[in-house]
């Protein structure tokens, strides 16, 4: 008999369970306890926020592999392959490694449903555990006290910034989503907090709660004119300029904050190797191809659209600047466009066909021309937004491709082709 491909596994899982999210550690938790994953014998840094997890995730990775250590990492959504989710000692895992623990937790779960990222949170787990990796870095996927990466008690907890995002399942304001990030923290664990304005209702679950705050501030920091980090002893360590870059200063102090937690000493002459190693698909990457730019962002609410745009701005380009762009139907779609003002010449727009949550972009067209924009061309899919995006492109345009990891990974594959053509 053929053993089911990665691509057959996946196919499943996204039936498997009745409906797409489903917050809970029970089933999950069960589960993990039967294929004995629930106290794994490494430190756990677990990142949860709205905005910066996978750059905070990435800085750690980078750090840790720079030391020589074998880190297990957990990341999502993925953009181009569900590989791209779990990684060991810098390598993204095999098809086969990954239908062999997807093989594990089906032989154990018995009549426990398990949504899709469920699934994948054990199979990263499992993985980790065969490979003996000697720190586990787990980014929530939504929320956190619910999230399924919180069956694992984190030795670091490390909360990013807090938006407005996911409200349906966290809550209508910061206060009320804070206390749902929250919910990673543990009793006498350190908890890095790198939101620069935090909310109240997370300083005092954090207090409540018995947890070691670290605050971005006052006991670590990092912009254009160094920082420091604030060490158990008491003791600070101060740490050279930021290099310039795409990541932001909070995520970087945050990282490093978290790992001298872990036992990890920072080593402030390494920093600019570590940083300049960090790459993340999607993450403000910048591509040039026969002279155009693309700058592809998974920037998906008014906050990480806001940080973006002010990207933009410190680094202009020489011609004009167009946006391509989709997104889901849940976001706060008038929040991002409102942000965007005048910042594009023209709009690309697409549908994400295949999307459960994928909004039409006539809808996105819609609200573009009541604010008043005029420059609009409206697609099925975002490959076919690209192709019309480059019909009009001249050398030194600039094209902005954001609104989801959907549109991203949408577009990518046609700009890697792309490039190739001109090696």
């Amino acid at each position: 008999m053929t053993e089911p491909t990665l691509a057959s596994w996946l196919q499943r899982l996204e039936r498997l369970h009745p409906t797409e999210i489903d917050l809970g550690l029970e089933r999950v938790s069960r589960v993990a306890g039967r294929l004995g994953l629930l106290q794994p014998a490494v430190p756990v840094l677990t990142v949860a926020g709205t905005n910066g997890k996978g750059s905070t995730v990435a800085v750690m990775e980078a750090a840790l592999l720079d030391k020589g250590c074998r880190a297990g990492v957990y990341t999502s959504p993925h953009i181009l392959r569900f590989n791209e989710r779990i990684r060991v000692a810098g390598e993204e895992a095999s098809d086969a490694d990954i239908c062999m623990a997807f093989a594990a937790i089906e032989g154990v779960r018995g009549e426990t449903s398990l949504t899709y990222f469920e699934f994948a949170t054990l199979a990263a787990l499992y993985l980790f555990q065969r490979s003996k990796v000697e720190f586990i870095l787990l980014e929530v996927g939504l929320g956190g006290r619910l999230d399924a990466v919180n069956i694992i008690d984190p030795t670091v907890a490390v909360i990013t910034s807090i938006g407005l995002d996911h409200r349906d399942w966290l809550g209508q304001d910061r206060e009320a989503i804070a206390l749902e990030k929250a919910g990673i923290l543990r009793p006498d664990a350190p908890a890095v907090i790198a939101d620069p304005d935090p909310p109240a209702s997370l300083i005092q679950a954090a207090q409540e709660g018995a947890a070691q705050l670290y605050l971005w501030g006052r006991d670590f920091e990092l912009g254009a004119s160094g920082g420091y980090l604030q060490r158990r002893d008491g003791s600070r360590l101060e740490l050279p300029d930021l290099p310039p870059g795409a990541l932001l200063p909070q995520n970087v102090a945050a990282a490093l904050q978290a790992l001298e937690l872990a036992g990890i000493e920072s080593e402030p002459a390494r920093l600019p190797a570590v940083l300049s190693s960090v790459s993340l698909a999607g993450r403000r990457q910048s591509l040039s191809v026969a002279g155009r730019e693309y700058l592809l962002d998974v920037a998906h609410n008014p906050e990480s659209v806001a940080a973006l745009l002010a990207y933009l701005d410190e680094s202009p380009g020489s011609g004009k600047t167009l946006a391509l762009f989709a997104v889901m139907s849940d976001k706060d779609i008038a929040g991002m466009l409102g942000l965007a003002g005048k910042h594009f010449d023209a709009w690309f727009l697409a549908s994400l066909p295949g999307v459960a949550r994928g909004e039409d972009a006539e809808r996105v067209a819609a609200l573009l021309r009541d604010a008043g924009e005029h420059m609009i061309s409206v697609s099925r899919n975002p490959c076919q937004a690209l192709r019309r995006a480059q019909g009009v492109m001249a050398v030194g345009d600039r094209l902005v491709i954001f609104g989801s990891f959907y549109t991203v990974g949408g577009v990518l594959p046609s700009l890697y082709k792309d490039l190739e053509k001109t090696r």
